[in-house]
């Protein structure tokens, strides 16, 4: 069997084994889940009227706000659950399966591949929860086409894998399950300072680049573009740029932490 047949076998495998995690374990994904589905609600029902009106700049109406915020909760929910996979990653270290997993002849970077690529799909099903409360709350797309939706769900892969991988480093640093949630905090703090409620040039200026050229924002607006068919410019370019680099970042650094030898 050649070296990418055992890769791809090994890491199948250890695919399962956090699928199976998952499904044993769904109080950390529900957990993370809330933030997303409470701030969706908070912001449609109780700041709704006054922020249509704001970005508007005319009468309320609830239902523009809807479409201008649910993308960006939708990508807030794919940092939420890579939250997740710190924490698994973490747990591993520290309770020694990842010891035994060294002893066993199978593929090093099948370990770290499972927990990508389960997390990957964790998220993508998280998100498609997410947008069922969206679109029972009233978010309509009619205008995206097929080849619009299908570029939506593969920017939501890219983005998924590149916070994942960095989420996986975070993980592999941190001492214990707590140290790793409080370390991917910012996977859900960004967001917050994106253009998620608010759009960017009705902040203040010293502020908007900050909240510009971050990795949230140019992917929100990139989303936005190809679901309600908003100018996406120069934001494509740049939500590629930033998931592509976070990716490889994130894989290089896992990579080299994973490999070190254990004390």
């Amino acid at each position: 069997m050649s070296a990418l047949s055992l890769a791809v076998r090994d890491s199948n495998t250890m695919l399962r084994r956090n699928l199976l995690h998952a499904r044993r374990y769904p109080s950390l994904t529900l957990n993370l889940l809330l933030t997303p589905v409470m701030l969706l609600l908070l912001f449609v029902y109780i700041f709704g009227d006054v922020m249509s009106a704001g970005i508007g700049g005319g009468g309320a109406d609830r239902s523009e706000y809807i479409a201008y915020l649910v993308p960006g909760i939708v990508l807030m929910t794919i940092g939420s659950t890579t939250i997740g996979t710190a924490v698994s990653v973490s747990t591993d270290m520290s309770e020694g399966i990842i010891a035994r997993f060294r002893t066993m002849a199978i593929h090093r970077s099948s370990v770290l591949i499972g927990h990508v690529v389960g997390s990957v799909l964790q998220a993508v099903a998280s998100v498609v929860l997410v947008g069922a409360v969206a679109v029972a709350i009233g978010f309509r797309s009619t205008d995206a086409t097929v080849l619009e939706w299908l570029a939506a769900l593969g920017l939501l892969v890219l983005f998924a894998t590149a916070l994942t991988w960095i989420a996986v480093g975070m993980g592999l640093i941190s001492p214990n399950a707590e140290a790793a949630s409080n370390n991917a905090l910012p996977l859900i703090f960004l967001p917050l300072i994106s253009s998620t409620f608010v759009p960017v040039d009705a902040m203040p200026g010293w502020f908007q680049p900050i909240a510009e050229y971050q990795p949230f924002t140019p992917a929100i607006e990139t989303l936005r573009g190809l679901l309600l068919g908003t100018e996406i410019g120069h934001n494509g370019w740049l939500t590629v740029v930033w998931c592509v680099g976070l990716a490889v970042l994130g894989y290089v650094w896992s990579k080299s932490v994973f490999n070190r030898d254990p004390k």
